[in-house]
This record gives C-alpha cells, structure tokens and sequence, in this order.
C-alpha cells in the first residue's frame, strides 16, 4: 500500500475528476482508510495512488522537451492547464505530487519548454478577421478563418449540463408602474429582435442570466429604476462554455500528444474568442462591434450547440445566449428596485505632446 494517496483537487482538472480518477478508483478495490487527501488535505471520497495517473501525465508531458532556457513543468501545467489550483498546492506541494506521480524526483527540477505545432488560429488572426467583418467585407471574406480547425476546438468546451445553474434569470426595465407579464418576459418576437451580442437584428436568441442581479446588470439601468425579472428552468442543452478555456479543457482525455500539442496551440485563440463575448460595447457602437460576436455564436450554432455560455462584463455571474428560446421554460415574474449601481473607473494615459 503507498504512503500517499491523491485526490481530484489536487488538480482541479475536468478530465481527472470527471473519469479518469474514477476509473483508477472503481479498477482499484483497495482504496485507503484515509479520508483526507495527502497533498491537498481535502476531506474526498476517492483517493488515488499517484502513480496509478502516471499513464496520463506521461502523456500530456511528452507535449514539452527539456531546455535550459524553459521552465518547470509545474509551471507549464498551471499556465497551460490551470493545473494545481486549490490554495494548498503551491509548487513544493505541485512537485512533490508530479513527482509521485512519475515516480522521478529529479524530472519536476529541470525546465522545459512546449513543442510548438505550427498554426494559423492565432488572435492575431482573429483581431484581424474582425477588423475585416467590421470594416471591409461582411459576408464573403477575403481569407476566412479555419473554421474546419475552429469546430474541433469548440467540440473541447462542451460544458457539463451538472455544472450550470438549474435556475436562469432574463431581466427587463420597466417603462412605467406596469411590470411585465410572464408571457412578455421571454425572446422578443423577431421583427422587435435587435443587435444583441449574439444575435444579428431579426434572429430571436433569449439571453439569460446566472443570478438575478446578473440579468438586471445586463440591462445597463440607473439607480432609483425597476425591472421585472423572470425566472426560467431548461432541459439538458448542448452548449460551449468560453468562460476559461485553459480550465475548461482536459488534456488528459485527449488521445495523443501531438492532439494535445495541438489544442494547446489553440488555447490563445479560444481566450481571445471568450473575450469577444465579454467585452463591453458602447450601445452607439454596438451595430457593427457585435459583428464579430454574432459571427462566432452563428458558427457555434452551425455546429450543432443550443447555446454558448461566457462571462458577464457587468457582474460576477455568467450569462447564457440561448439559440433556441422554446427550450426555456418560464416559471414566474417579480420585480426588483435597483438600489444602487456601482462605477469602477482608470485613468486612459494621455498621448505624449508633440515635439
């Protein structure tokens, strides 16, 4: 029996704590006594021997070659990976795990560096297509982007229908005294269908929120104003999740390094998409700032996914665009009195004064 025995929060990595650890668990009826973990001291109920993960690791770290000049592969799997993220593991505790886990003391001392796989889904190349769809060309593009690539990345994100909230929130302010009906509270009808973030004019997508007071953020209102907020529940729903890419993907269940290489090059890319959606829009501008988003969220849609999640840019909930507002299911109505609306404000550097 080892001394030691790890557990998923150590790692904080989807693939390990939605099947790999269980797998190793259920094939390994020898589980310890122990109810806290040996390197985390979190209270769990599946511990591991280390190097029964060492399949795994193997693989993901065959995507680094050993140079001077790099760093150590923790650092690489926390910057890649979001690896190691629970508070305990800081990179003593980070090594001593990696190093159980090859069973190599000395390899968790040497640097890296990744292998670079050679592609043209950089945000460069992003910040590029979305100057052009803004300015230049709208519907036939002088070099599009892989979109063949961009799906296979996509496909990573696909969010767990336990992992988002059972209840969602659709806010709108009130005009006069006259809250809105049930009925009313749900997509607008489409010739009332405006430029949204992820919808062009004149296609019907709900917009949803995690939290009551993230749906009536959303809504941009002034101190003193009322809204009325609905409360909706869904069905399992297929939907990409650009809230944090490098969390949300697990290289673990990929099959192989060079796939693994691969998505990593990626990354970047999917972060710079997930910052699209966020981003905050000037509403006078919003006719043609929304062009980029709304083509990614149509290309998310071609793809066969009912909806995409990313963060709010006004609140600390996250929001749902819901390409299919029948799926939502509205339950009931109360209206909310915006007490206060906060301001975080920084000073823009003035340009140096010409000579």
């Amino acid at each position: 029996m080892p001394d030691k025995y790890c557990c998923a929060a150590c790692f904080g990595d989807p693939g390990l704590t939605r099947s790999i650890i269980p797998k190793v668990a259920a094939d390994r009826n020898n589980q310890p006594h122990e109810e806290r973990c040996s390197y985390c001291n979190t209270q769990a109920s599946l511990l591991v021997d280390p190097c029964a993960l060492s399949q795994w690791f193997e693989m993901v770290i065959d995507c680094y070659v050993e140079d001077d000049t790099g760093y150590p592969l923790v650092s690489w799997l926390r910057q890649d990976w979001r690896l190691f993220g629970h508070p305990i593991m800081d990179d003593a505790h980070a090594k001593e795990l990696l190093a159980d886990i090859l069973n190599d003391g000395e390899i968790v001392r040497r640097n890296f560096s990744p292998i670079e796989i050679s592609s043209n889904e950089s945000p460069q190349r992003w910040d590029d297509l979305r100057d052009e769809m803004m300015h230049r060309n709208r519907w036939f593009l002088k070099d599009p982007i892989d979109l063949d690539r961009l799906g296979e990345l996509l496909d990573q994100l696909i969010v767990p229908n336990d992992e988002l909230p059972p209840v969602w929130f659709r806010a709108r302010l009130l005009s006069d005294e006259v809250p809105y009906s049930l009925k009313d509270m749900g997509a607008p009808p489409r010739h009332l269908a405006g430029h949204g973030r992820a919808n062009p004019a004149g296609i019907r997508y709900l917009y949803l929120g995690s939290e009551p007071g993230t749906a009536v953020a959303e809504v941009r209102p002034h101190t003193g104003e009322k809204a009325s907020v609905a409360k909706f529940t869904l069905p399992p729903i297929r939907a990409v999740d650009l809230r944090d890419p490098r969390a949300r993907i697990s290289p673990f269940i990929l099959e192989s390094a060079e796939q693994i290489s691969r998505v990593r090059g990626g990354l970047p890319l999917l972060e710079r998409l997930g910052e699209e959606l966020t981003k905050p829009v000037q509403p006078r501008s919003a006719a043609f700032e929304y062009i980029p988003s709304q083509y990614l969220c149509e290309f998310i849609k071609k793809r066969g996914f009912q909806g995409v999640v990313y963060s709010s840019s006004v609140s600390d909930g996250i929001n749902l665009a819901l390409f299919e507002p029948d799926l939502a299911h509205g339950s009931e109505v109360v209206v909310s009195h915006v007490l206060r609306v906060s301001v975080d404000i920084s000073d823009i550097p003035l340009p140096a004064p010409l000579p």
